[in-house]
């Protein structure tokens, strides 16, 4: 269980850093733990990690600000395992280099700047600038699939979702068209109309009475008959 000095001092420090975010960071404490705070590393311009959302967390211990917090990053980033501790100066890799004067605000600056670096540490990994870019893009969409991701930063679900009615507006409002039973042109419309005036001339050559044909034959002969029977 934290003491009382300790959650006096996150509670302190999570009021001044919603007066005064750091840049390309948003931190929330858990709302069952004060010592479990969860953050959001957005990617800075001009890196391979542009345009991606880094979702992470930082465990307290109960003598903080006496002893350094544990970092570790949930998201795949290119830059640190994830679920694994990373090694900062001012994470409980380097106790010894701790300093009590830091806060929550600090170590989230100092962790952003140590992702957009190339130094090589515990719980780094060596990817290339495609792989972190190809990480930065799905980024969002794997942490929106995190049940805690969801309720802690609701305002980059509502991004995403954003984002997927931007990808697939043309699909959706073809899926949502209704499927038209009969296709009607003029040309087929045309073709109907004309259609029974053939079935009618066709009916007029064939039902000629057996008497009127043999009257026919026998006043104008087979061979003057047949064209009058053709008529």
């Amino acid at each position: 269980m934290a003491e009382m000095a300790c959650v006096k001092r996150l509670q302190k420090e999570y009021r001044a850093l919603c007066k005064e975010p750091v840049s390309h960071v948003v931190a929330h404490p858990s709302p069952n733990d004060i010592l479990e705070w969860h953050y959001v590393l957005e990617g800075s311009e001009g890196t391979p990690f542009a345009g991606g959302f880094y979702y992470g967390k930082i465990k307290f211990p109960p003598e903080y600000p006496f002893k350094p917090p544990g970092i570790s990053m949930v998201t795949p980033n290119g830059r640190f395992m994830t679920q694994k501790k990373i090694c900062l100066s001012m994470s409980d890799y380097h106790p010894e280099s701790w300093n009590p004067m830091w806060s929550a605000s600090s170590i989230l600056t100092g962790l952003l700047s140590f992702m957009m670096d190339t130094s090589p540490t515990a719980g780094s990994v060596t990817t290339t600038v495609a792989e972190k870019q190809k990480l930065a893009k799905a980024s969002l969409a794997f942490n929106c699939k995190n049940p805690t991701f969801r309720k802690l930063f609701p305002e980059y679900v509502e991004k995403y979702e954003e984002q997927q009615l931007l990808v697939y507006p043309v699909q959706e409002q073809v899926s949502s068209m209704p499927i038209q039973a009969k296709t009607s042109t003029p040309l087929l419309d045309d073709l109907n109309r004309v259609e029974p005036h053939k079935d009618m001339n066709n009916q007029r050559r064939t039902s000629l009475p057996t008497w009127l044909l043999l009257l026919l034959v026998s006043i104008f002969g087979v061979v003057m008959a047949l064209p009058l029977l053709q008529l």
